[in-house]
């Protein structure tokens, strides 16, 4: 069965295109879940309301997410509400970004 921590990890290596650091370090991703029947919903913002990145950012999530075994289907769900912000990133990405 697919986990939660599975698929976390694999948005994990997919990077912000503009930014070049991973989604999951910037804090883009809200939430995951994972059901028994292989559906996975990921719960995700943007760093900006309008931001024209979102398919750019959505694509390879359905592509790398698709690729696990079991994995039967990829909803992906775009949120504003908490509106993101820097405090969101992981320290590692504070430092490469230079907010630390």
């Amino acid at each position: 069965m697919v986990t939660k921590k599975q698929i976390e990890k694999i948005l994990d290596t997919i990077a912000d295109p503009e930014l070049g650091v991973s989604i999951m370090q910037l804090g883009l991703i809200y939430n995951v879940d994972v059901d028994k029947k292989g559906i996975v919903e990921v719960l995700m913002t943007l760093t900006t309301i309008g931001c024209p990145l979102f398919d750019l950012i959505a694509n390879p999530i359905r592509e790398k997410v698709l690729a696990v075994k079991g994995v039967k289907n990829v909803e992906i769900n775009l949120t504003f509400e908490p509106p993101w912000s820097p405090d969101r990133m992981s320290e590692e990405a504070k430092v490469q970004l230079g907010f630390s």
